[in-house]
């Protein structure tokens, strides 16, 4: 079975109108082979995209304190009539994740929400333009030992058309990252649900999400057959990077059952060879290849409660540091996501760090405000 990964999401139809200024510098129709865009343009189009996100991150934001990386916002920027519509039903979907995330005691203080350009390409009065935000959230203090703040970045492709007089019109703007929507990002459609192969494999038990959890037994962090704390600090040391040591599968379905494999490598788990197509095995070699469980959200959990290296957890509040959390988004019966618990605080909110879209410390409790209806699987490890 090949391991499907969160659909990516997109914001269709996306247009925004920007009337020509000084530092449109660059006319986009005096060209019709395709070039990369000079400086003046790339800052144009990093403006339009710092706009947009920045206006969906303060949605989130108790009294709205975000600062724009990309510099002031332009004044001369306006939407279209269809973006306002887009980007007003995407302001209103987070003002109501906003308000799931109160029900469950979460709260930020501030942002830090910057966007650069990776490559833009202008063709004729065309221009694609590949872009990285960075957003940090700084957590309210509401229960006294949240983390300071939480991390992610996404990567977004825009299209532009270029209008008379210099300036540009946004057509689209889709995100290029697997896996679970960042904070400020609106929810997907679903994607279509599959067929069940009919094959039967160790799925393991769904986990309540009701909050606060049942008391569970204290996880001992080290000095057992396991270094917990070992892989939570391997987990925060790459959760924005890649480790050269191993290939990374951003852009072949995402990368965040890699990323897991790895942290819990470093924490003490040992390979068990044999074929890479049978789930009850799990390795990696830099030469040859890896196991389909070191990198398949399935795969892996198959593998770990045939070899017993977890146990399922009634309630996912009661995950600690490196226990996992997979998630079914739709619940079509295929996890389509991995993510490892690298902070826990004293009144038991758990903190996930994952890659695609590569994150740091996002509360469960996010997790869940953004998909309420999932199915989730809790590992204690």
């Amino acid at each position: 079975m090949i391991p499907r990964r969160f659909r990516p999401a997109a914001i269709a139809g996306l247009t925004v109108a920007v009337v020509s200024g000084s530092w449109f510098a660059y006319s986009a129709s005096a060209v019709s082979g395709p070039r990369t865009a000079d400086r003046a343009t790339s800052d144009a189009f990093a403006h339009i995209a710092d706009e947009v996100l920045s206006q969906r991150t303060q949605a989130l934001v108790d009294g709205q304190q975000v600062r724009h990386g990309s510099g002031k916002a332009n004044n001369k920027t306006r939407l279209s009539a269809e973006l306002k519509k887009d980007q007003d039903a995407a302001i209103r979907s987070l003002q109501s994740r906003k308000t799931r995330l109160a029900e469950l005691g979460e709260a930020y203080t501030a942002a830090d929400t910057r966007v650069a350009v990776d490559k833009a390409t202008v063709t004729g009065g065309k221009a694609t333009v590949q872009v990285t935000e960075h957003t940090t959230l700084t957590y309210k203090k509401l229960r006294g030992d949240e983390p300071d703040n939480t991390d992610f970045r996404t990567r977004y492709e825009l299209t532009l058309s270029s209008k008379k007089g210099g300036g540009w019109e946004l057509t689209s703007i889709k995100s290029q990252d697997a896996g679970p929507v960042a904070v400020n990002e609106p929810v997907a459609a679903k994607a279509a649900t599959v067929t069940d192969d009919g094959n039967q494999y160790p799925d393991g038990t769904p986990a309540s999400t009701k909050y606060p959890a049942p008391a569970s037994a204290p996880k001992v962090k080290t000095g057992g057959a396991y270094d917990y704390n070992a892989m939570a600090k391997y987990a925060e040391k790459y959760w924005s990077s890649y480790n050269p040591a191993y290939r990374k599968f951003n852009g072949s379905g995402g990368d965040c059952t890699n990323f897991i494999s790895q942290a819990l490598n470093a924490g003490g788990w040992k390979p068990v060879p044999g074929s890479s197509t049978d789930y009850r095995n799990w390795w990696y070699d830099a030469s040859k290849g890896q196991s389909q469980s070191w990198v398949g959200a399935n795969e892996w959990a198959w593998f770990t409660l045939s070899n017993q290296r977890a146990t399922n957890l009634a309630n996912v509040y009661q995950m600690d540091i490196g226990d996992i959390l997979q998630a079914d988004f739709n619940k079509d019966g295929s996890k389509d996501h991995s993510m490892m618990v690298t902070y826990r605080s004293s009144k038991g909110m758990p903190y996930l760090t994952y890659h695609s879209t590569n994150t740091y410390r996002k509360s469960l409790a996010s997790v869940i405000a953004s998909y309420p209806d999932a199915r989730y699987f809790a590992y204690r490890t």
